[in-house]
């Protein structure tokens, strides 16, 4: 078949013809030795989450709407236990989400999702909200907790079920 007569057909854009989106990266460009080294951003510690996160700590968040900022904090303090995830709880879109849904539900604590796929201006919000780059993120007690490593760290070592049962008593 030849091109012509597709045109103004609904088929796919060679790749070469898509437009170019930018990617954005939880790691940097490190300006050493190599032009390939890169470096991870770190917020910190898995300790640093009990500061909520260094810029959160330091009153960050600055260019978060003020509309966004109490839409969130309504979320978060109006459920003991809150994951923003890809996907929802009974269909996560993410193995990282996945995860901490096990966890959440072998502890057998009662949670609410909200599904950061559905709605990029609160995927944004959120990143900006805690100062945590990554999905999932998980909030105990209207604070923020941690992403998947931290909640995996945290309930290995029975500090997650510990912050739960505290947060389920007050």
């Amino acid at each position: 078949m030849a091109a012509a007569s597709l045109a103004g057909s609904s088929l796919p854009l060679p790749v070469s013809e898509r437009p170019r989106t930018a990617r954005v990266s939880a790691f940097s460009r490190a300006r050493a030795a190599s032009p390939m080294t890169w470096r991870v951003v770190s917020i910190g510690s898995p300790r640093a989450r009990s500061g909520r996160c260094v810029a959160a700590a330091a009153g960050g968040g600055g260019g978060l709407a003020p509309a966004m900022r109490e839409t969130l904090d309504k979320v978060v303090t109006s459920n003991k236990v809150v994951l923003f995830m890809k996907g929802t709880k009974d269909f996560p879109q993410c193995g990282f989400s996945h995860t901490v849904v096990q966890i959440l539900r072998s502890l057998d604590v009662p949670f609410e999702t909200l599904d950061v796929l559905a709605n990029e201006a609160l995927r944004q919000g959120l990143k900006e909200y805690s100062s945590w780059p990554t999905f999932p993120q998980l909030y105990i007690d209207g604070e923020f907790f941690g992403g998947c490593d931290i909640t995996v760290e945290a309930y290995k070592s029975g500090e997650l079920q510990e912050t739960l049962e505290k947060a389920m008593c007050s």
